[in-house]
């Protein structure tokens, strides 16, 4: 009964910052590690972010590295990933992750047992 949603999606120019955000609710669910992945047409899912629930570490994919920042705010069982300088390179939807083990950001996607529906990012001129 865990559930994983995802918002914040949109259409952004080159350049661009978009924030991100997902939510967790339901079932007994108590700390995890969050995560990030996105996926674009003919291109394999990549990791993108990861932090655990203590939120004193993350992990960043290379692409993203200095661009993007997850954070989370545990009190509302939310996690974000603040966008910046965005590129077409970003075009993709993007999913939130849960992992039930809340000590170590995974960067597989093996690691995480619940997964949102996804939100579409695209970055055009």
């Amino acid at each position: 009964q865990v559930r994983v949603v995802e918002s914040g999606g949109g259409l952004v120019q080159p350049g661009d910052s978009l924030r991100l955000s997902c939510t967790v609710s339901g079932g007994s669910f108590g700390g995890y590690a969050m995560g990030w992945f996105r996926q674009a047409p003919g291109k394999e899912r990549e990791f993108v972010a990861a932090i655990a629930w203590s939120g004193d570490r993350t992990f960043y994919g290379d692409s993203v590295k200095g661009r993007f920042t997850i954070s989370r705010d545990n009190a509302k069982n939310e996690v974000y990933l603040q966008m910046s300088n965005l590129t077409p390179d970003d075009t993709a939807t993007y999913y939130c992750a849960a992992d039930p083990n809340p000590t170590t950001p995974q960067t597989k996607e093996v690691y995480y047992d619940f997964w949102g529906q996804g939100t579409q990012v695209t970055v055009s001129s």
